[in-house]
Order: C-alpha cells, then structure tokens, then sequence
C-alpha cells in the first residue's frame, strides 16, 4: 500500500512539472535584433560636492602608542644547524645497532 502511495505522489509531481513546461512562458521564435540601451549622459566636469562622514553619527576613536605584535611576542628560540647536526650525530650513535651484518 505505501508503495502505491509512493507512486502516485511521484507521478502526480511529474505531471504537475509536465504542464508547467508547457503551459508556461513561451518565448516567440521569431529572431530579432539585439538593441543595447545607450547612456544619454556623459561625463562633464562640476564642483567637488560638500564633504560627508562615512560612519554617520559615531564618534571617532583613536589611540596612540600602541605597539605592533612582533615588538611584543617573544622570539622562538634558535638553535643553529650545526648543533642540531651535532645532536642528532650523538643520538646515531648511542642507537642499538644491528647484530648481523649482511654482506653480498
């Protein structure tokens, strides 16, 4: 039963877009020219209009003496290439090395 009732909405909507694309707006297949609407006005030279503020009726606020964030943030430590080479030479060997060595 509910797939009877499934069926019959589908294709009661299906009908209902079929009549919408015929029945709704047809366009004429007569060709016709394209016409681009012009601008009557063109640009002239006047007086500079009277100043007006952006913000509206807010107040301006403005601060002095702040800082940039980079003068404030402490810098990241760094350790140079050669003590990092140094480093990681030491941990190579102190690391277990291999019982058997294959040799072909």
């Amino acid at each position: 039963m509910k797939n009877l009732v499934f069926l019959f909405v589908v294709c009661t909507l299906c009908t209902v877009g079929a009549v919408g694309q015929v029945g709704g707006g047809t366009m004429n297949s007569q060709a016709h020219a394209l016409v681009m609407s012009g601008n009557p006005q063109h640009a002239s030279q006047t007086a500079m209009s009277a100043e007006h503020s952006l913000i509206g009726n807010s107040t301006i606020t403005s601060a002095h003496g702040e800082r940039p964030l980079w003068e404030v943030m402490p810098e990241a430590p760094v350790v140079p290439l050669g003590d990092s080479a140094r480093a990681l030479r030491k941990e190579h060997a102190a690391d277990k090395k291999a019982v058997i060595v294959w040799s072909n």
